[in-house]
């Protein structure tokens, strides 16, 4: 595999968690580098493990993870979509938190690397360097997370409740498109 197609696939894949990262940042009370860092670790170390789960799968089983893939991604990223909007509803709190919880950061970052997994069985098919692949999807999507945290900020600061709202249903719009891709070939 070419260095252009796997700095492809590593972009790609961080897509979606960039875009999880821009409506987690804005949920926030200005984040800090740190936060904006901690997020993109979790989010590029998930990214990064699960197409390697895919590659051995794909090696195993993988007209299974194919069945069933996008409806993870259905139900994590909308979960975690919904739980945004209805906070957005809420009474505005005095402070914002300064940080998510580990746990609400590696299920958002688990629906959006379920693509990564169906990737990694492809790669199976094609006896791709996984570690390789892998490691570019990793450090692509830490990049583009924390950077997303730390643009995030900023549409926080500006746009308030408004911005967590948007976040949510975005979260869910992206989970709703990958089931689709998926069940309708698109």
């Amino acid at each position: 595999m070419s260095l252009i197609a796997i700095v492809v696939i590593a972009f790609g894949m961080s897509v979606d968690a960039f875009a999880a990262a821009l409506a987690k940042g804005a949920a926030l009370d200005r984040p800090s580098l740190k936060e904006a860092l901690r997020t993109g670790l979790i989010f590029g170390t998930v990214e990064a493990i699960t197409p390697v789960i895919g590659w051995a799968a794909g090696l195993a089983a993988a007209s299974f993870v194919d069945a069933i893939d996008h409806w993870i991604a259905l139900f994590l990223l909308g979960g975690v979509g919904c739980k945004m909007i209805y906070e957005s509803f809420q009474p505005r709190a005095e402070e914002k938190p300064r940080q998510h919880s580990l746990l609400d950061l590696a299920v958002t970052a688990l629906g959006t690397s379920i693509d990564a997994m169906a990737v990694g069985v492809t790669l199976a098919f094609l006896e791709a360097e996984i570690v390789v692949v892998a490691a570019a999807i990793g450090i692509a999507t830490f990049i583009m997370t924390t950077t997303g945290v730390m643009m995030g900020r900023y549409a926080g600061a500006t746009l308030g409740k408004r911005a967590e709202l948007v976040g949510g249903i975005g979260l869910i719009a992206l989970g709703v498109r990958i089931f689709i891709k998926h069940t309708m070939g698109l």
